[in-house]
């Protein structure tokens, strides 16, 4: 058999791509992770609802309702590992109509049916005293206490992270543009708009663009339609208006509007379903956030959107049959699909990583497991959480963790210095922003954004301040100096 670069690559450095690079950091093979962007964590992964679900919403014996249960079940312990914010703060599905009370049990029943421990369904009186601000018109609610909150961009670099520092190479900036199987045993040829390389197995981790990597590879039909979520992001005096994950009952188009607090504190509201066509359509619009508005006071009241701080959406990777598609293309063999990851794909990401790597693996031969593997990574302190007496420890050993750069998020130079420096590490504004939150605060970087971009400069070889962009090609941030010194 003909040498390959690397026994395999992984296309997309999402939260699915960065847990499959993980685990198979595990083996002994060589491993790369080919990304579009100059970062990880540049899709999906970047603009959900940060929820751990339980895992009662998905139909019973489907891939998405065994792997939602497994991976929420993994999460704590892999955050512990990791370092990654996660609070296991449970989750209720509010009813406010008698007619819809046998909707309620059918959810748990499914719930149980999915392996969900736990599960009970309470009375108005419980729920108003779990959840205040619930809406006047709700009689009764699912509890799940299985679920939580989890910081997805800590997440998925805390992953990306462990995985490089067991060996797995990331190469960023690196599009697919072509797959070719060679005969005989050939590996596959990658061909990307850097570079070409070879492997012994390919895994098709791409998110919405799943189908047009998928279609590279095998004449199997593929059809990922984008789903569009639309959010706000309310500021952190807002964040305690409700203590859990607040859901209405779900439709077909998923699980509604929800209410939620955040690991770093805010309130989050949405999101929206929208079947688009644009596999770059994050924009947001006056329609879609009015929606969500409407739908959030179905079940919790005075949601204080005057206390908003920022708008988004991001893209789902739906396909009509609603659920995963993972394992190797029939007619394409050594290529994995890791396909139609839409929610709850967040919270099933430990149960996929070890999904895929397990296939991957058979591929190759069951390889050994990886002498000297680290399971753990020291995660960036967060100055604004700890006790002041270490935080003077620290700046002791670290002056520059005790200048503030981000005063809303209390973030400092130390804090964007190592997450700059880190592997793979920022290379944007908003690069800084998804490790360390700098800029996430109620200025939304309106004070702190200068500060990064010098210290993105200084820190990264070859960039020079007036090319630091907000998040990577075709999102400059500077046009030009309004004033030159002459030196003369």
């Amino acid at each position: 058999m003909q040498q390959a670069d690397y026994d395999v690559a992984i296309i997309g450095a999402g939260v699915s791509g960065c847990a499959i690079a993980r685990e198979l950091s595990r083996l002994d093979v060589r491993a790369c992770v080919l990304e579009a962007e100059d970062d990880v964590c540049c899709g999906t992964s970047r603009a959900n609802s940060a929820i751990v679900h339980a895992g009662f919403d998905a139909q019973p014996g489907t891939l998405m309702a065994r792997l939602n249960v497994e991976g929420t079940a993994l999460m704590p312990r892999l955050c512990a590992e990791l370092g990654v914010d996660f609070r296991p703060i449970g989750s209720l599905v509010v009813c406010t109509d008698e007619k819809t009370l046998p909707d309620l049990d059918a959810l748990q029943e499914r719930g149980r049916a999915n392996g969900v421990p736990d599960l009970r369904l309470i009375g108005r009186e419980e729920l108003l005293d779990m959840e205040p601000n619930v809406s006047d018109a709700a009689i009764a609610a699912l509890w799940a206490p299985t679920a939580g909150i989890v910081n997805p961009f800590q997440l998925t670099c805390a992953l990306a992270e462990n995985a490089a520092a067991n060996g797995v190479e990331f190469r960023l900036g690196e599009k697919v543009i072509g797959l070719a199987c060679g005969t005989g045993g050939s590996p596959w040829l990658v061909s990307t708009n850097e570079s070409q390389l070879t492997a012994r197995v390919v895994v098709n981790a791409a998110g919405v663009r799943a189908d047009e990597v998928h279609a590279m590879a095998s004449a199997t039909p593929l059809a990922i339609t984008p789903r569009r979520g639309q959010y706000y992001v309310l500021d952190t005096c807002a964040g305690t208006h409700v203590r859990h994950t607040v859901f209405a009952l779900p439709t077909r188009l998923g699980k509604g509007v929800l209410v939620t607090p955040t690991t770093a504190g805010n309130l989050l509201v949405g999101p929206t379903a929208e079947d688009i066509d644009d596999k770059d359509g994050v924009d947001t619009t006056a329609a879609g956030l009015a929606e969500v508005r409407e739908k959030a006071a179905i079940t919790v009241r005075d949601v204080p959107f005057r206390e908003c701080i920022r708008t988004f959406s991001g893209l789902r990777a739906h396909r009509e049959e609603h659920d995963f598609l993972i394992g190797e293309a029939p007619v394409a063999p050594g290529f994995v699909d890791c396909a139609a990851i839409e929610s709850p794909g967040l919270s099933a990401s430990p149960a996929i990583g070890r999904h895929v790597a397990g296939i991957v693996a058979g591929i190759l031969g069951n390889p050994p497991l990886r002498e000297g593997f680290v399971a753990t990574r020291r995660g960036i302190p967060d100055v604004a959480r700890m006790p002041r007496e270490e935080w003077a420890a620290l700046v002791r050993e670290r002056p520059d963790y005790g200048r503030v750069v981000c005063r809303c998020r209390t973030v400092t130079e130390g804090q964007i210095v190592d997450a700059i420096r880190a592997v793979p590490g920022a290379r944007s504004v908003d690069g800084v922003k998804r490790r360390v939150e700098a800029g996430m605060g109620r200025c939304q970087g309106g004070f702190c954004t200068p500060k990064i971009m010098e210290l993105l400069a200084r820190e990264v070889p070859g960039l020079e301040e007036g090319s630091v962009t907000k998040d990577g090609a075709g999102s400059p941030l500077a046009l030009g100096r309004t004033k030159e010194v002459d030196a003369s």
